[in-house]
């Protein structure tokens, strides 16, 4: 599922607008559990060419961040690649997993400064042999981190993986995947958001777990066998999760998380998913397979005029 203006994240078919990272003496209660988020970047071994890593609106205290008084947030990207990157990663949502494994390709600090606000910011040049190579998917793995050094404000920012250092433009083949998604939710109560984590063949339950939803608004499930399956969500500052059994027709393909706000302005929540042995399954930016589509099924009878079937 190619992408004309690169690969955003988060991308336009979530229909979310921004991530968000909080600087570490935030308020969990204003929807960031841990002041950090990272990110996964697929890049086929074939890709030869350079890409890069553009960061929108990187600094704090802009016109598109959440600010608490007066704005004294740091925040720190770094790009990962090199053995370990990846595979040494292990995903804890709710602790706090090692993000520096890897080597450190790129990393800076902002604060406030007019000169990014609303603007991209661009890493590299990059080449897909820096990255982790995992074998089987043929592809090198690199992660980015943001973290909220200092201070406790909002920094809503996206990012776009390109072929381009100046503008968003797709590297082919490439995708992005997160284990812990921290977002705002739309506003406007028609935008419904869309995440898509992909279940594979080993997978046969997992649960959806949230926070800080305020109770905002409802959350559910859609597959090729879910419509429209509740996940229980919580209130502020709190944390909920609902299981769901996985069918057969569900290994092996994405599902969709929807979400949908009752019109709460600032709305930011967490959410990760785990399988059966606890194990967080990634969302991926482009949902593999394409976003599901429900297969209602119909069963048809025929009744004579006798009324015999």
């Amino acid at each position: 599922m190619p992408l004309a203006n690169g690969q955003i994240v988060p991308n336009s078919i979530e229909n979310i607008d921004y991530l968000v990272t909080f600087g570490k003496e935030g308020d969990t209660s204003w929807g960031d559990d841990d002041f950090a988020q990272v990110y996964f970047f697929s890049i086929p071994a074939s890709h030869k060419k350079p890409f890069y890593i553009r960061i929108y609106d990187p600094d704090t205290g802009g016109s598109i961040d959440e600010i608490k008084g007066k704005a004294n947030t740091q925040t720190r990207f770094s790009f990962f690649g090199g053995k370990d990157a990846y595979t040494k990663f292990k995903p804890n949502p709710k602790g706090n997993p090692n993000y520096t494994t890897g080597t450190l390709l790129e990393s800076r600090d902002f604060g406030l400064s007019s000169e990014y606000d609303q603007k991209w910011h661009t890493f590299g040049p990059f080449f897909s042999v820096q990255g982790e190579l995992v074998a089987p998917e043929k592809a090198y793995y690199f992660k980015l981190v943001a973290e909220g050094l200092s201070g406790d404000d909002g920094n809503l920012y996206r990012y776009s993986l390109s072929s381009d250092p100046a503008n968003n433009t797709e590297v082919l083949g490439a995708n992005a995947f997160t284990y812990a998604y921290t977002f705002r939710v739309p506003e406007d109560k028609s935008r419904i958001t869309h995440i898509y984590p992909f279940i594979t063949n080993d997978v046969v339950s997992i649960e959806v777990h949230n926070f800080d939803f305020d109770k905002g608004g409802q959350a559910y499930v859609y597959s090729v066998t879910k419509n429209r399956h509740l996940v229980k969500t919580g209130g502020d500052n709190q944390w909920a999760y609902s299981k769901h059994t996985i069918d057969a027709e569900e290994k092996n393909s994405s599902i969709d998380i929807q979400v949908i706000n009752n019109g709460m302005p600032n709305n930011n929540i967490v959410i990760y998913i785990t399988n059966q042995y606890n194990a967080a399954i990634p969302f991926y930016t482009v949902p593999i397979g394409g976003p599901p589509k429900y297969k209602y099924k119909v069963s048809l009878e025929y009744v004579d005029k006798t009324g015999n079937k």
